[in-house]
């Protein structure tokens, strides 16, 4: 019986799928309900690359999802999972080899809707550390964190899953209707202690160390004249390598 369902976005992620899937299979070995109890979906968002080999070679279940909206790739992964738990990560993130323990111990209790391990970056510099500053006091004020997040495969389905209107913040609007589904039965939110997943800092690489900054000031300086929108944001941020790939074809 599967008792976890850890799902994987993927689109050309064959540089890090491989360090992401031995820390599964790290904490695979630490799990008390065992290795068995564990299956690894990654969902190829249309890749280029031999992500999907590489996740296949690695005894990975993989499927394939067209949509262009990670909304959608992350359901595309639910619906298939056999776990009465659903598990969310991404490709570049590394596990802590006890995440699957603590995730079944904090959903073992019934005042627990969901929750998430939290994440630290993989190096640092002054550019990280005010990009962290940015989103730490949001953290704090909802409770709502990333790294590898967690409910009930049957509250994910109560709640609707992933709205697959969003381009992004998805996981947000879902954690945020995970609270309130929770909070009418008396349930909370968690943020797993001593268990977060390493996290990749290849956007800095790619944008730089204070492009997180400089996006952030230039999508609020956008809601007073309007130069740049929601959209723009997205698919600069998140998109444009995918996009660019679909012009070449």
């Amino acid at each position: 019986m599967v008792k976890i369902s850890l799902i994987v976005p993927a689109y050309n992620e064959e540089k890090y799928l491989p360090s992401l899937i031995d820390s599964v299979e790290e904490a695979r070995k630490y799990f008390s309900c065992g290795p068995s109890s564990i299956e690894v979906i990654v969902v190829d968002n249309q890749s280029t690359d031999d992500t999907s080999a590489v996740a296949s070679e690695n005894g990975c279940l993989v499927v394939q999802e067209k949509k262009r909206i990670i909304a959608a790739v992350r359901n595309t992964g639910a619906r298939i999972a056999q776990g009465e738990i659903l598990a969310f990560t991404d490709a570049d993130n590394i596990l802590h080899p006890e995440t699957f323990n603590k995730i079944a111990k904090a959903l073992s209790s019934p005042k627990v809707v969901g929750g998430a391990t939290g994440v630290r970056s993989d190096r640092m510099s002054l550019g990280i550390a005010c990009a962290y500053a940015i989103v730490v006091p949001m953290v704090w004020a909802t409770g709502m964190d990333t790294g590898v997040v967690f409910c009930r495969a049957r509250d994910f389905r109560n709640v609707g899953g992933y709205n697959e209107s969003y381009l992004f913040g998805e996981d947000v609007d879902f954690l945020w209707r995970l609270i309130k589904y929770g909070r009418g039965r008396g349930q909370r939110l968690v943020r797993i202690k001593k268990c977060k997943a390493i996290n990749s800092t290849r956007k800095f690489d790619q944008f730089g160390e204070w492009h997180y900054v400089r996006l952030v000031f230039k999508y609020l300086w956008s809601l007073i004249i309007r130069s740049y929108t929601i959209d723009n944001f997205a698919h600069t941020y998140w998109y444009s390598d995918r996009e660019s790939a679909e012009k070449k074809q």
